[in-house]
This record gives C-alpha cells, structure tokens and sequence, in this order.
C-alpha cells in the first residue's frame, strides 16, 4: 500500500503543477509579472526578457497541497511534516517579496542581501526551535561509514548555515530553462529513496511530490521557457532540500547529493575572490551554466550536462549511505 503511495504522490503533485500553469501564466502574464533580464549576461538571454516570472507559486501550491493530501490518506501527519512545509513555505515567501520587488516595484536587485539573510534566519531559528522541542540529536554521520560525531551546540551554526547555504545555492542554479527544475527533481529523487529505505515515509512522500511538483512546472519550463519559478521557487526547494537533509542526518550528504549547486556556488565565490584580488576573472561569467554559454554550448546542452552531473552525484549519495 505504502509502496502504491509514491506513484499516487508523483502522479498527484505532476498533474497539480501541470495544470495549473496553464491558468498561472496568462494570468501572471496580464499583471506584466515579467522577468527583467541583466544586461551584463549571455546576449542570448535577453530574448527572455519578459517572460512570466513568480512561477515558483504553482510548485509550492502543488508541493503543499499533494503533502497534506496524502500523508494524511496514510497516517496523521507529524511534526515533521509540519516543518518540511514551514521551511518550504517560509522561504518561498522571502522570494515572492524579493521578486514582487523586482518584477512590480521595478527594483531590479530586490531584497537587499541584508534583508534575505534576517529573512532565511528567523526561519531556520523556528525551525532549530521546534526541532529541539522534538528533542533532535546533535550528532552528525559519516557518509560512507558508520561513525557519527556529536558537535553539540555547534550544531545549531551548522543547521543555519546548511539552510541559508542551500537555499542560496540552488537559488543561484536558476539562471537556465529548464535547469533547476531537472537538478531539483535528481537531487529530491535521490533523497526520496533514502528517506524510504531508512522508513521516514513522511519525508519520503515529501520528496516526492517535489519531485512530481518540479516535473509538472517543467513542461512548461524547459527550454524555451514560458514561465520562470524566480526566487519565490529556488529559494522554497533550497530551504525544503536542506530541511530535508537535516531531519534524514544527512546533513554532509546533501553536498554530495547536491553536489551541482555546490559547484555553482563554488564557481561564483572563486570569481569574486579572483576579481578582487588578483582584477582577473577565472571564468568568462559566473555561476558556472554561464561560463559554458559564453563558450559557445547551446542552453540545452549545458542545461542536459548539468542534469546528468546531478544525476551522477545522486548516485554516489545513495551508494554511499545504502550500500556501503
């Protein structure tokens, strides 16, 4: 029954995001919620100037939905189910602001970076706070092995810098049709089937219908794109993939799993330190997709590249923690 579950949870979450779009877009078009292009980036982009942004909302509408939907069909949701979608809901506000600035106030920056940070803040101490409640251990595991450590008020740095790192990570592997909306569904995938191997079937289902939520916004985002999730999006699946991470304890998992926004991350801090000290740049632009682009790939072959890196790292995450 549970095992029928999954499919009922992709199924679900895929035809929610995927019929809502259609409803989403022309609406979101009529209120001239327009992605605004910067005019430093790949020339080919700014074709897209324009294109209807904030569709990050249909993808939460659907993850929350589905989640609610059927947890509760299976068992009475707990806890965690309660601070999956906090996180996930939380985060997906702080982008909507930030891009409701941008796309309606025409202030091209948004949120000031200060602003982000307080934001994503306030929502990791509510959730350190009712994870204490829970009494959630302290201790970090090893991928790969079988030895744990217990970094006790430590943990609460690193829970912080987990949530505020991933939701900037995968916010800043947004930049191509098409190519959060691939990795996001690898890297919760790969998630999924952990969190249900080691019978955390609320984080599984979870999983799962991000999964299903992701696909169904990716009809209608891969390339050429008619909708963009903006910030509203990448910053929820950044704050739900780490939430998601640390209630499995697979905190230090998570970078190899998401082991694509941590190059993209990578790629930027690399190039802003480069520039700074030395006035050179290590890549033509950053975050890394754009290095690619400016070296003559098609969108759809960086886009496609970076899908089956993800797909690789999500491999050696579960082989790391079911097999070894």
């Amino acid at each position: 029954m549970l095992e029928k579950s999954i499919l009922m949870t992709l199924v679900m979450a895929f035809l929610i995001a995927s019929l809502l779009s259609p409803i989403l877009i022309p609406f979101l078009r009529r209120l001239k919620f327009g992605q605004s292009i910067r005019e430093e980036g790949p020339k080919s982009h700014q074709k897209k100037s324009g294109t209807p942004t904030m569709g990050g909302i249909m993808i939460i509408l659907s993850i929350v939905v589905t989640t609610i939907v059927m947890t509760s069909k299976f068992q009475s949701p707990t806890m965690v189910t309660f601070l999956l979608l906090f996180v996930t809901i939380g985060y997906g506000i702080i982008g909507f602001l930030d891009d409701f600035i941008k796309v309606v106030m025409k202030r091209n920056l948004g949120l000031t970076s200060k602003q982000k940070l307080v934001g994503q803040l306030i929502v990791a101490i509510i959730f350190f706070y009712f994870l204490n409640k829970m009494g959630f251990s302290t201790y970090i595991n090893i991928p790969g092995t079988h030895f744990s450590i217990d970094i006790g008020w430590l943990y609460i740095i690193m829970l912080f810098f987990i949530l505020v790192g991933a939701s900037n990570a995968v916010n800043l592997t947004d930049g191509l049709d098409g190519l959060l909306a691939g990795t996001a569904a690898i890297a919760f995938g790969a998630f999924a089937i952990l969190a249900w191997h080691s019978s955390q079937y609320e984080i599984a289902l979870f999983s799962i219908a991000v999964v299903g939520s992701v696909l169904g916004f990716l009809v209608f985002n891969a390339h050429p794109a008619k909708v963009f999730m903006g910030d509203t999006g990448s910053l929820a699946l950044g704050g739900a993939i780490a939430a998601v991470a640390i209630l499995l304890k697979h905190e230090v998992l998570l970078v190899i799993i998401g082991g694509v926004f941590v190059i993209e991350t990578l790629s930027v801090i690399i190039q802003v330190i480069s520039f700074k000290t030395t006035g050179r740049r290590v890549f033509r632009m950053s975050p890394l997709h754009h290095h690619y682009e400016l070296l003559g790939w098609s969108e759809w072959r960086v886009v496609t590249t970076f899908w089956f890196i993800g797909l690789l790292f999500a491999c050696i995450g579960i082989y790391l923690e079911v097999w070894i």
